[in-house]
C-alpha cells in the first residue's frame, strides 16, 4: 500500500465534497446534494485505489473497473463495490440527472451515509 500526501489530499477532497453535500441538503437542494455525495464517494474510491496501486483514476469508468479489481483481490474491499455502484446509479444518475429522488428519506439516507463509505475507504487504504 502506498501512503502519500496525494492520498491524503484526495481523501480531504472527498470530505470537503461530503460537507458540501450536507450543506446543500440542509438548504433543500437534494439534487445538488446527491451529486456532491456521489462525487465524495467517487473521490474516496479514487484515494483508496491510489493508496493500493499508486495510480489515481482520472475517469469514473476507470474508478469502477479498478474498484472491482481490488474487490476481487481483497474481500474487505468487495462490499464497497455495491455501495459505490448504488451511489453512482441512484444519487448521480437517477436523482441528480433525472430528478428522480423519491422516496426522499431514502435519498437523504444515502447522502448522509456517504461519510460511512469515505471512512471505510480510508480504513482500507
Amino acid at each position: 500500500m502506498v501512503a502519500t500526501d496525494r492520498v491524503r489530499e484526495v481523501f480531504a477532497d472527498a470530505h470537503g465534497l461530503y460537507e458540501s453535500a450536507i450543506k446543500r441538503l440542509e438548504a433543500g437542494d437534494i439534487r445538488d446534494a446527491a451529486d456532491k455525495a456521489w462525487r465524495a464517494i467517487k473521490r474516496a474510491s479514487d484515494a483508496l485505489i491510489l493508496a493500493r496501486t499508486g495510480n489515481e483514476p482520472e475517469k469514473s469508468p476507470v474508478t469502477t473497473r479498478e474498484l472491482r479489481r481490488l474487490g476481487g483481490q481483497d474481500s474487505a474491499v468487495f462490499p464497497l463495490i455495491s455501495r459505490y455502484t448504488a451511489a453512482r446509479d441512484f444519487l448521480h444518475g437517477d436523482c441528480f440527472y433525472l430528478g428522480l429522488c423519491e422516496p426522499l428519506d431514502d435519498t437523504e439516507r444515502l447522502i448522509r451515509g456517504a461519510i460511512d463509505y469515505i471512512q471505510d475507504a480510508e480504513l482500507l487504504s
